[in-house]
């Protein structure tokens, strides 16, 4: 299991600009951000940044008029509700949350600081009432897109035409594991392919639910969206390796560790955006009255090299639909 780190935004070197440099803020308060998420701080590094640079272009410079306090769980979910109340007991001013679970966290600890929240299906997990009309003190975005799973499983088999049986690696714990599940199914029942649940629910599941996969009948494999299996993509990517099993993930850092292909929003740009959502907070908007957006755009990546490895050569079609292709 991934040990447990306490991260703060004074402690941080990668995230803070020194604590010399944050006494040196003159004028009124500085606004005090709360940072929750439930993946580990080396995970989400590109999507912290992002989160800078999108204030930075709205005139906020952490450190000078402006601080945030950090806080990642490491994957272990039960400490969210600990860290949303020490947020709220620092008297921060919104927080910022990656995640269903570190939202519903949030939402439980203040129900008048204003989150913004990145989170699936914030509807159904009870976060708001309506996009439209959030109706609480929980706004932000939603990265749920109806048919993702479904449309991850018909590039890949695009990709390898031949691929019979496939295995969906899917958190079991996840709320939305079965909708994703049957999305799977419902499109591996068009494409003629075979596809076999492995079920984690924990760090500790992985070598279990790897040694379930048997050589030789299992042709490829897709990973379903959960925080869980994006903190072990190391390790899933380089099972997938070690057993030659092409492979389509949710999120572009997939392919950038080494998988084959990726389809979904971009979360660099989602990050980026809810700087926004800060922006108007800070200038007086209530967090009941902003509307819940949805991605602007999905991005197919693929990793060419990867490609090489496994003895794939990419159809020219699909090598055309892609935004990124890394050589």
């Amino acid at each position: 299991m991934v040990p447990y780190r306490r991260v703060h935004c004074h402690a941080h070197p990668e995230y803070a600009r020194g604590a010399a440099r944050r006494r040196g803020a003159t004028g009124g308060k500085v606004p005090r951000i709360g940072w929750l998420a439930g993946a580990s701080a080396e995970a989400l590094a590109p999507l912290v940044e992002a989160f800078r640079q999108g204030l930075h272009e709205l005139g906020y410079v952490e450190g000078q008029n402006l601080t945030i306090a950090y806080r990642f769980s490491e994957g272990r979910d039960e400490r969210l509700r600990d860290f949303a109340t020490e947020l709220v007991r620092l008297k921060c001013d919104i927080l910022v949350t990656h995640g269903t679970p570190a939202a519903l966290a949030a939402k439980h600890a203040t129900a008048t600081i204003p989150v913004v929240s990145v989170s699936g299906d914030p509807v159904g997990a009870g976060l708001v009432a309506s996009l439209a009309h959030p109706g609480g003190n929980v706004t932000g975005l939603s990265v749920a897109t109806t048919g993702l799973e479904g449309k991850r499983l018909e590039l890949l088999k695009a990709a390898v035409p031949e691929a019979c049986c496939v295995a969906a690696l899917a958190n079991g714990a996840n709320a939305y594991a079965a909708l994703y599940w049957a999305e799977v199914q419902a499109a591996a029942q068009e494409l003629g392919i075979q596809v076999h649940s492995l079920e984690v629910r924990g760090s500790d599941d992985f070598t279990r639910a790897f040694e379930a996969v048997t050589p030789g009948r299992i042709a490829a494999l897709t990973v379903l969206e959960d925080p869980l299996t994006f903190n072990h993509r190391t390790q899933i990517v380089e099972f997938a390796a070690h057993r030659r099993l092409p492979a389509v993930y949710s999120r572009r850092e997939w392919v950038e560790s080494g998988g084959l292909m990726a389809y979904g929003p971009s979360y660099v740009a989602i990050s980026r955006r809810t700087a926004t959502y800060v922006d108007k907070l800070l200038k007086g908007a209530k967090p009941a009255d902003l509307p819940i957006e949805r991605p602007a755009k999905l991005e197919l990546v693929i990793n060419l090299k990867t490609a090489k490895a496994l003895g794939i050569t990419m159809p020219p079609s699909l090598l055309l639909l892609a935004d990124e292709v890394i050589q």
